[in-house]
């Protein structure tokens, strides 16, 4: 069974910055895919960015060019850096993990609130 926590979120003010990080209890290369998913209240969740099997990357267009994407497969840990946060980035930020084969299964960490405010 994968197990997903997410660590990092917390209050900053507008134009601050935080590192979320998603530490998975196996080998990260064992997924096909890994993204950081968004839902602020009253909204639906949202892909904020993700890395699928091969490097490649996609962000929402709300965030390029201010969040980074990246991860560490020695530690099985992906990270989020979120640089000019804005309030509209609040939300509670989840960690998501694909194991695809003839089916796919998701697997979701149970969030962390970041919360962008003066």
């Amino acid at each position: 069974q994968v197990q997903l926590v997410e660590s990092g979120g917390g209050l900053v003010q507008p134009g601050g910055s935080l590192r979320l990080s998603c530490a998975a209890s196996g080998s990260i290369l064992n997924f096909n895919a890994m993204g950081w998913y968004r839902q602020a209240p009253g909204k639906e969740r949202e892909l904020v960015a993700g890395f699928t099997r091969g490097e490649s990357t996609n962000y929402a267009d709300s965030v390029k060019g201010r969040f980074t994407i990246s991860r560490d497969n020695g530690k099985n840990t992906l990270y989020l850096q979120m640089n000019s946060l804005k309030p509209e980035d609040t939300a509670v930020y989840y960690c998501s993990a694909r194991v695809a084969g003839i089916y796919y299964y998701d697997y979701w960490g149970p969030g962390t609130q970041v919360t962008v405010s003066s």
